[in-house]
């Protein structure tokens, strides 16, 4: 930073006889205060958050305020598996996905004619990557993986449960093929089949 400059003019004597004048300019240099540099220094600014590491801070701070919600709240050392099945469950009053039951006319079709009195769920997508998003956010936070409620057989269970009825309630199929693999040292036909990766063809209403 520049020193900041002040300049007097003046009126200047002698040599000059009676009747004449002469203005001097002094220059003054004032050093900038360490105060001052200090009172404008812009604090770092924090980096952004991708939108996923976003979307994960939110799911956490909500599943948090959840177990607070509880009566009588549960401190998330004593989270088991149990608290996140009802947690899921009570997410599905926010759902969007018209799930149909047994006994509707539309069960099983993809393009519903009409409208049903079906209840809206969350779509089976959705859960699944939440639990992935919350699996990751509980061992960021101080979680043990050994005890992490996220990771439970019975979660994978549960997903794969609502994976399956609302695949046959919406009349939508999804496909499950092998994983490709690398071939070492054996020769390839053009008669063999090519391995696939694996896939899932899931629609949204």
């Amino acid at each position: 930073m520049s020193n900041d400059q002040i300049i007097i003019e003046g009126e200047g004597g002698g040599g000059g006889g009676e009747g004449s004048s002469s203005r001097s300019k002094t220059t003054i240099l004032i050093a900038p205060s360490d105060d001052h540099h200090h009172h404008h220094q812009l604090p770092p600014v924090p980096p952004q958050l991708s939108r996923y590491e976003s979307q994960k801070r939110r799911d956490w701070n909500t599943f948090g305020q959840y177990l607070k919600n509880q009566r009588p709240p549960v401190p998330l050392s004593q989270c088991n598996y149990n608290h996140v099945l009802e947690f899921l469950r009570y997410l599905d009053q926010f759902g969007k996905t018209k799930v149909h039951l047994h006994g509707c006319p539309f069960f099983g079709q993809p393009e519903p004619p009409g409208p049903c009195t079906c209840p809206l769920r969350q779509a089976w997508g959705s859960l699944d990557a939440l639990i992935g998003r919350l699996r990751a956010a509980y061992e960021e936070n101080g979680g043990l993986p050994e005890n992490n409620p996220f990771a439970s057989g019975a979660i994978r269970v549960y997903l794969r449960e609502v994976r399956d009825f609302q695949a046959k309630a919406r009349g939508i199929c999804y496909k499950k093929k092998k994983k490709k693999r690398k071939m070492q040292n054996k020769p390839t036909s053009s008669n063999a089949h090519e391995p696939t990766t694996t896939t899932f063809q899931f629609q949204s209403s």
